[in-house]
């Protein structure tokens, strides 16, 4: 991602990636739920979770139209190749996940003969046939892209946490300035 001479992300970057974080978290915790929870509560969760899912998928492309108009904030001089190469391919892995889980999941559904019903009422169209052996794999794709997310917002926040409290660097800063 392009980077500016901006001290900080605007406050509609910080809306978006905030609203978007919190969104994430309860995504993620639908899933577990829908996964562990009780079986009579599967069909609350998963009208949220679709219904998130496609919240997440319109907010990236929002995030990501608007992070092209509007770079981020520069990185430290001090960091290392390597450190802005990881910062830089996290930042498009994230992305990449908030596009793709949602449309391996709508897929998914589409591949099992289930309907894509949203909260509210507003049904979404099957995007590929019904086909068992499809559905499979979309299922494990998809656990596999969503405990991938996992792991990459809690690197994302460990890296955060780092440069806060750690490096004191200002890189935390830029993304948690509540005011002005």
């Amino acid at each position: 991602m392009n980077q500016s001479n901006a001290s900080h992300f605007s406050r509609i970057a910080r809306a978006l990636h905030w609203t978007m974080a919190a969104l994430i978290v309860l995504m993620l915790l639908l899933g577990a739920g829908m996964i562990a929870g009780d079986p009579a509560q599967y069909s609350r969760y998963i009208v949220w979770h679709k219904s998130i899912g496609v919240a997440i998928f319109m907010l990236a492309i929002v995030r990501l139209l608007y992070r092209l108009r509007h770079p981020a904030p520069a990185l430290p001089d001090d960091l290392s190749a390597l450190q802005r190469l990881a910062a830089h391919g996290s930042h498009v892995a994230l992305y990449g996940l908030m596009l793709a889980l949602p449309l391996v999941g709508w897929a998914m559904l589409s591949a099992g003969g289930y309907p894509v019903a949203l909260l509210g009422g507003l049904q979404l169209p099957a995007i590929l046939a019904p086909h068992a052996p499809t559905y499979a794999a979309l299922r494990m794709l998809h656990s596999v892209l969503a405990w991938s997310l996992f792991a990459l917002v809690m690197l994302h926040l460990a890296a955060a946490l780092h440069h806060g409290w750690v490096r004191r660097d200002g890189v935390l800063a830029t993304m948690a300035r509540w005011r002005g």
